[in-house]
């Protein structure tokens, strides 16, 4: 059962799983941040000040607000002593980026230091008080962890985006860091264990990094499904996720309570993310308040400078940021209002142009990722937007989620573009396994380039050219394709990657229009099956040549086994190359059905 739902995070329709058993949940209304502390950062690390001329206060106070300051990067003590002598207290500092985060209650103290010299920009982050929790925050909990009998299985996202045939290339170095931007992580998972990475796993909710043991665990659910689709180890246990070898950290940066993520927490995960050496980020949510901050608020501005600056500043020493696009449905390219903001106090409606932001995903440098359903199909929730969308993955939709881990050893099926950007974050890991040297300007580039061109539907709003369109951006991203491997292969290659239900006792074909080959087809056609059936002894499989001849390349063979993941090889040199060729299935009995997931010829 799915229930929909809009959230600070990025997905919109979850269900969980509890070592099997499909529960309905009730998400929280925001998610990703994390918690201070005193200890100081490593030798030369340029992250978050833990103490300042003005030291922060020992005590929490009613109305209490936070804020961003701007200032020129480099020494900060001016402006932070300004800060303090102007009914304000320095929480964080990050000096490379020239970026405070002061807490003050006086109501005047944001239109006091903008009139300050060297402040460039101040802005309130939240319409509410920070919490208590700021200055002593709780350690989320240490679930309980239930060992799992389900054993490893091929899932429709993986085998859509083939990264179960990546594998066979590379799953993933040890040496490749991942970070999670989210609500925290379940380190103790069994599915996560093997590769969690816990020196380099912080909290990061209220804007200062909070190193201590379990800081970074999961508040919620959220983190640990979207780290399982990223790297679930391949151990023979529950699910696999896209690039099992490499290394996850968590960097929670949604507050406890509100699962909220704030700015100063998003400035906080990028600097750590940056100072840290993480090679990939996954980002599954927006920045709170504001669904969409926009230049003309100054408030809303400097939300805007401190995650990009933030954001370059990882970019810089090497990370790239991936995000999801949003699960409201919204045309990304043509914004109008914006009825969600703040949510963390009194919502209202507003007029909003482009110019207004979604945050992080619209930053400069950041990959966006739509979410589509299982097929070729738009997810029915995600946002879009021609010239914002950069590429799509399996977010799921209706009755198929992305089936992933949960805190305490279990797993369960989500659904939105949280669980879209995922996958685009293992396969840029995998490409990062593959070359190392890649910077993170590589990995954009390589990741439109080897996605699959996804065209338009019969939908007004999707707009743009097959290769390259509003609703799939570049297009689906494509495992296989990004580590090097043998798709498409040496030859003119042809591909159709549309599912065609195979009900019983029917016979259904999917076509592909060969053109542009000279002569006659060769006779060493390749001919890629991927069918997704229960019971493949059902199914007589033939190729049709466009006049008609039928070459049967399987025969009701293989009694017991499910799917034909095969590529057969036929003598078809006596017929035209170009035309239609069709894969035609026939199901010949009742009960086991599937679909004819993908299939190619290769000349």
């Amino acid at each position: 059962m799915f229930s929909l739902i809009s959230s600070r995070l990025r997905h919109s329709a979850l269900a969980a799983a509890a070592l099997g058993a499909t529960v309905a949940l009730a998400a929280p209304a925001g998610f990703a941040h994390a918690s201070p502390t005193t200890t100081p950062e490593p030798a030369g690390a340029s992250a978050a000040r833990t103490t300042a001329p003005a030291a922060a206060p020992a005590a929490w106070a009613a109305g209490t607000r936070a804020y961003l300051v701007i200032t020129t990067p480099g020494d900060t003590t001016a402006v932070r002593t300004a800060v303090a002598n102007n009914g304000g207290s320095v929480f964080a500092s990050y000096d490379a980026i020239g970026v405070i985060v002061a807490h003050s209650t006086s109501t005047a103290f944001a239109s006091t230091m903008r009139a300050v010299s060297g402040v460039q920009q101040v802005g309130a982050t939240r319409t509410s008080d920070v919490p208590a929790d700021a200055y002593n925050p709780a350690l989320p909990a240490n679930p309980a962890q239930s060992t799992t009998t389900l054993t490893e299985s091929n899932r429709w996202d993986m085998t859509q985006i083939k990264a179960d045939q990546a594998w066979a290339v590379t799953t993933g170095s040890a040496s490749v860091k991942v970070g999670v931007l989210d609500t925290g992580v379940d380190d103790q998972h069994q599915d996560i264990a093997p590769n969690f990475n816990a020196a380099d796993s912080v909290s990061c909710a209220y804007g200062k990094a909070d190193t201590r043991a379990g800081a970074w665990r999961d508040v919620g659910t959220h983190g640990t499904h979207v780290a399982g689709t990223i790297a679930a180890a391949k151990n023979g246990k529950g699910v696999i996720g896209v690039a099992p070898g490499v290394k996850l950290s968590s960097v929670r940066i949604a507050e406890p309570t509100s699962s909220l993520f704030f700015a100063e927490n998003t400035v906080c995960g990028f600097m750590w993310a940056g100072d840290h050496g993480f090679k990939v980020t996954n980002n599954s949510y927006y920045t709170d308040p504001w669904a969409f901050n926009c230049p003309d608020n100054v408030d809303q501005a400097a939300i805007i400078e401190g995650v990009r600056r933030a954001q370059e500043y990882a970019e810089n020493k090497g990370s790239l940021q991936i995000a999801a696009a949003g699960n409201s449905n919204y045309d990304l390219a043509n914004k109008t209002t914006d009825s969600e903001s703040p949510n963390d106090s009194t919502p209202v409606t507003r007029t909003i142009t482009n110019a207004c932001i979604d945050i992080p995903t619209e930053l400069p440098g950041v990959v966006t990722v739509s979410a589509m359903g299982s097929g070729n199909v738009k997810a029915s929730y995600s946002n879009f937007g021609n010239g914002v969308i950069d590429i799509a993955a399996p977010g799921g939709d209706g009755t198929s989620g992305v089936y992933s881990t949960l805190p305490g050893g279990k797993y369960g099926s989500k659904s939105g573009t949280s669980m879209a950007s995922p996958h685009v974050a293992g396969v840029a890991a995998l490409m990062a396994s593959v070359n190392p040297a890649l910077t993170p300007a590589d990995l954009r580039a390589r990741l439109a380039s080897q996605a699959n061109d996804t065209a338009c539907p019969s939908d007004s709003r999707c707009t743009g050219t097959t290769a390259k369109n509003g609703f799939f951006g570049e297009g689906q991203t494509d495992a296989l394709k990004a580590v090097g491997g043998a798709t498409p292969p040496a030859g003119k290659y042809f591909e159709n990657l549309t599912d065609v239900t195979i009900a019983d006792n029917a016979t259904v074909e999917s076509p592909i229009t060969v053109s542009g080959v000279t002569g006659n087809a060769p006779a060493t056609l390749k001919v890629g099956v991927d069918i997704k059936h229960t019971y493949i002894g059902d199914l007589k499989v033939d190729l049709v040549a466009p006049d008609g001849t039928v070459y049967t390349v399987h025969n009701r063979t293989g009694s017991g086994t499910d799917n034909i993941v095969q590529t057969f090889t036929v003598n078809a040199s006596s017929e035209v190359a170009n035309g239609v060729w069709k894969l035609r299935v026939n199901d010949n009995a009742s009960q086991d059905t599937g679909r004819i997931d993908a299939w190619n010829l290769t000349f």
